[in-house]
């Protein structure tokens, strides 16, 4: 199943960028996530970056019918990784999200462009793949609406994040 999100950012994409790869803004990500427990590690290779994360998360947004597959929570490992920006401040990356002993798998693509001046688009596409017999489109669409609610928590958050570093 294919996902696609846009978030759109009051900021240029130097600034959202700086952003993406700050620890304080990670962290409260994963906070809003509900994660009950986490690690987070950003990794610098000049203007490149690398930011991977660790949660347990609780099941609650698993189906029912399939929690006892899961067991009390689950365990994601995120890793976004950001090439260095283009002459026009543009990036590319890409994005995996493992369930760690569940068959599920996000790939993806991630684009941050300027869409004028002070302000930037990052733009996520990708697929979301669940290999059970007969029960993976179920998985596959649960699996997408916690996509769409992570998206929503990272617009919340980056939104918040960049009103206070103008204050």
């Amino acid at each position: 199943m294919q996902f696609n999100a846009t978030i759109d950012y009051p900021a240029d994409a130097a600034r959202v960028a700086q952003m993406l790869a700050d620890e304080d803004f990670v962290q409260r990500k994963i906070a809003a996530s509900g994660a009950l427990d986490s690690s987070l590690e950003v990794l610098r290779d000049g203007d490149a970056f690398t930011v991977t994360t660790r949660r347990q998360m609780p099941t609650d947004q698993v189906p029912a019918s399939f929690r006892s597959l899961v067991g009390q929570s689950l365990d994601v490992r995120l890793v976004e990784a950001w090439e260095a920006p283009g002459p026009d401040g543009s990036r590319r990356g890409t994005l995996s999200l493992d369930i760690v002993g569940a068959p599920v798998r996000v790939t993806g693509r991630m684009s941050l462009e300027p869409t004028g001046p002070g302000s930037s688009r990052e733009v996520l596409a990708g697929d979301i793949t669940a290999s059970i017999p007969l029960f993976g489109k179920h998985i596959e669409k649960a699996a997408a609406g916690a996509v769409d609610d992570v998206v929503a928590i990272e617009r919340r958050i980056g939104l918040a994040f960049l009103a206070e570093q103008d204050a």
